[in-house]
């Protein structure tokens, strides 16, 4: 199998150190991210550094030629004609969440040994339930996102500037994008055809959801209030509104789908302290912010949005688990935390009046600790920050090393 591809440093550097160890990398994100290329490198990575005698076992659930794969034991099966006579076998599962019970066949594999599995998925339930019972502290997440903007310069060959910046908030982060001319009724074509098959395969078919009407327009009402605190019940009452009748718990369910497709993500308020979570109120933001425009159309008046969506994927992408923060009436856009330590950042569009400065320093400088703060805008003078307090322009954050 010979595929050309940009290697994705940053993903194999996680995988590398499992790289011949019997722990499951089990490689999750949403559809059309780069799963698959990212299996096609590691077999590269086995052709080069693994053993002379070791089989490579590829199965891929989106081709028709491993249709009668559909369950643990014809896995298991297919897997021992493939691995006869080998003493090191390489297996590589493309969205194995198709296979039945595909975690008993997983457990089978690493219970005789011999096996190095790696396999993706496109829903976020993969690793929880039976898989995470049945195989605790034998197997590790990698989760892949779009590509940075850093990622977007190099696979489209383009030097960081306003235009290049244009195209990412643009177009998105979805890698097939260098196929394609960056145009809008060529790219929003493509990112609705996927849009509709995470709808149809991640949530219609998996969880059964027969009120397809009311998903369609649960996706919009998120992507029209994107970054906005929105509750179940707040949606509901939308919905009352425009003379349709669904109860907040349904609203919850179908919420819960589209956050299990890696199709949005669900941001808790958090008090700045960390000892509350609140219940009521939380804000979504898109994976992929060309799908998000794909649903509405992109609209430069949601400028403000969109910044708020593309810095909070990025601190996602760099490893930080990221709240909405609460200080007394005041809201901090993102609290994020890795290894132990803190960042707090605010995103705004322009800081052109004191009074704009004002809001946005002056909610970090509430806060009473050592830890950074950043003020990220497109501000292209950013860089003076104020009273300890660090502005950057967006694209500087974005390139920026983690």
């Amino acid at each position: 199998m010979i595929r050309t591809y940009i290697e994705r440093g940053q993903y194999l550097s996680k995988i590398k150190p499992f790289f011949g160890k019997e722990v499951i990398k089990v490689i999750t994100g949403q559809r059309r991210v780069g799963k698959s290329y990212l299996l096609f490198q590691i077999m590269d990575m086995v052709k080069r550094f693994g053993p002379k005698d070791a089989s490579i076992i590829y199965i891929n659930k989106e081709l028709h030629e491993f249709d009668a794969i559909g369950d643990y034991r014809n896995l298991l099966k297919y897997i021992a004609g493939k691995s006869s006579g080998a003493k090191r076998s390489f297996v590589f599962i493309d969205e194995i969440q198709e296979i039945g019970q595909f975690e008993k066949a997983l457990r089978s594999l690493q219970a005789e040994g011999g096996f190095d599995i790696y396999c993706t998925g496109s829903n976020a339930e993969l690793l929880s339930g039976e898989l995470a019972g049945r195989l605790s502290g034998r197997y590790m997440e990698i989760k892949v996102f779009g590509l940075s903007y850093a990622e977007f310069l190099r696979f489209h060959k383009l030097e960081d500037g306003g235009d290049a910046f244009l195209k990412y908030i643009k177009y998105g982060g979805l890698p097939y994008l260098i196929n394609l001319k960056l145009e809008d009724d060529v790219v929003y074509e493509y990112l609705r055809t996927i849009y509709g098959t995470i709808l149809l395969k991640d949530i219609v078919m998996r969880h059964g959801a027969r009120n397809v009407n009311f998903l369609e327009r649960l996706a919009e009402f998120l992507a029209d209030n994107t970054g906005s605190l929105v509750s179940a019940k707040r949606i509901s009452d939308f919905l009352k509104s425009q003379k349709t009748n669904i109860s907040p718990n349904v609203v919850l369910n179908y919420l819960s789908f589209l956050t299990s497709a890696f199709l949005i993500f669900k941001v808790p308020r958090a008090d700045v302290s960390g000892k509350k979570i609140f219940e009521i109120g939380e804000k979504y933001y898109f994976e992929d912010l060309g799908i998000r425009h794909a649903i509405i159309g992109y609209r430069h008046t949601d400028i403000n949005k969109i910044l708020e969506n593309l810095v909070f994927v990025h601190l996602k992408m760099s490893g930080y688990k990221v709240n909405v923060g609460k200080l007394g009436d005041r809201e901090i856009d993102f609290v994020c935390e890795k290894s132990g330590e803190r960042l707090y950042v605010q995103v705004a569009y322009l800081l052109k009046d004191e009074a704009a400065r004002s809001r946005e320093f002056g909610n970090l400088l509430a806060i009473k600790d050592n830890y950074p703060k950043i003020v990220v805008s497109m501000d292209e003078a950013a860089g003076n920050g104020f009273k300890g307090i660090e502005q950057m322009n967006v694209r500087n954050f974005l390139l920026r090393t983690r």
